[in-house]
């Protein structure tokens, strides 16, 4: 890892000279809104690498039966991540990523014996290879800030999925959307029309997305509908709930005098907003920030909010468990 120098300084020339190459990927540090320095990270991962999700009833012997199990079929561990809301009698969560040679074989004996493995210690578990690219539907409103962040972020492949479509109650992101290349599908909503319009979505989902993303989708999903992507349907909201339930809570909490704006992003469950967050952040504001500086401040961290959300749902990194998220 090398940390990044002023173009044209003595280090840089001598690393040209010793023939060493600039990594491909420049990530700064930021300080109160301005670029400060940062380090070069490489981006390119290793196409034989797969990701095990693990969640199981504590109890000894785990991290070595699993460790165990994964050099006997030829797995080389990269990350190891875990945690134990209890080391006596709680939830253990596990999170590794591993390399395999010859993967296509040997990740497929691996996934046809995990499962007795998993029987053994009641694990719920998730196995997945890099190679397998997640599809991504994205319902849209009127408001375009959290789509394009989105967009943008796949476009310049810092987002590793494939975008099949884009649903929306109404017209108006057609154009921008279509420019991305992206297939866009209006479907008007109205209350007596609500249960054939969500019938008209699942009908286009079928069969193309693996996950759905709420940016900014001004529509109250079906228990019907949750129900077929359960842990799957990732939502953003502003962080006045339920001080400022309904329309214009920028307004409302400029009246209030907040002095901090945010958002949550989270798994989309029948409880209204109350789903297991994912992620959440805030920006300090005040007395001199308008009704209008909170509304562009919250777009900010509603943008960054979801896109960080939805980054660790693609990275297999995010285990729901009960009401409550476990992010590695």
């Amino acid at each position: 890892m090398d940390f990044a120098t002023p173009k044209g300084s003595n280090s840089q020339v001598k690393g040209q000279r010793r023939g060493i190459k600039k990594p491909p990927f420049f990530c700064p540090f930021y300080m109160d809104g301005k670029a400060v320095g940062g380090i070069y990270m490489n981006t390119n991962v290793n196409a034989n690498r797969a990701t095990l999700l693990i969640s199981c009833p504590e109890r000894p012997g785990i991290i070595s039966t699993v460790s165990n199990f994964l050099l006997e079929h030829n797995a080389n561990i990269v990350h190891f991540d875990q945690h134990t809301t209890d080391p006596m009698a709680g939830i253990f969560f596990m999170r590794i990523e591993f390399d395999m040679n010859h993967f296509d074989e040997s990740f497929s004996k691996l996934k046809e014996d995990l499962p007795e493995m998993a029987r053994e210690y009641s694990m719920e578990w998730k196995l997945s290879g890099k190679g397998e690219r997640k599809r991504m539907a994205i319902f849209v409103s009127k408001m375009d800030h959290c789509l394009l962040e989105l967009l943008w972020r796949w476009k310049s492949k810092e987002l590793e999925v494939d975008i099949p479509l884009v649903i929306s109650n109404h017209p108006d992101m057609r154009e921008v959307v279509e420019g991305f290349g992206i297939p866009y599908h209006h479907v008007p909503i109205t209350p007596d029309t609500k249960a054939e319009a969500e019938q008209k979505a699942v009908e286009l989902l079928d069969g193309k997305a693996d996950f759905i993303v709420l940016a900014r989708y001004m529509q109250i999903l079906s228990p019907s509908f949750i129900s077929k992507y359960p842990n799957r349907i990732i939502n953003i909201h502003h962080s006045f709930l339920p001080a400022f339930v309904g329309a214009n809570p920028y307004a409302r909490a400029f009246n209030r005098g907040v002095k901090l704006i945010g958002a949550t992003a989270h798994y989309v469950t029948n409880d209204l907003d109350e789903g297991p967050i994912i992620e959440q952040d805030v920006q300090r504001v005040n007395h001199r920030h308008t009704a209008q500086d909170l509304k562009i401040a919250g777009r900010h961290v509603e943008r960054q909010v979801l896109a960080q959300a939805v980054a660790w749902h693609v990275e297999d990194k995010v285990i729901v468990h009960g009401n409550k998220t476990i992010v590695f």
